[in-house]
């Protein structure tokens, strides 16, 4: 819930939150990201870390995933 309205999530896009959201504060490769997409058995596009990023900082505010140029994404602590 953001602001207390419910999201509503895609599979993909739960992975993504899910992997930021395990660690904090804590830089997550794209690797890692990638990684967690491919849990689906799709192939996925060399963009699609970035595509579901963009999404759900739509979704959940821009602030909450923070990028760390070269290194990955990380979800700002609360």
């Amino acid at each position: 819930m953001v602001d207390g309205t419910g999201l509503d999530l895609t599979a993909r896009e739960w992975a993504v939150l899910d992997k930021l959201s395990q660690h904090p504060g804590v830089v997550v490769s794209a690797q890692q990201l990638e990684d967690a997409l491919f849990e689906f058995g799709a192939e996925v596009e060399s963009n699609a870390v970035e595509v579901y990023v963009s999404r759900l900082r739509k979704k959940i505010g821009h602030p909450l995933i923070q990028t760390s140029r070269g290194l990955g994404y990380r979800l700002a602590k609360p």
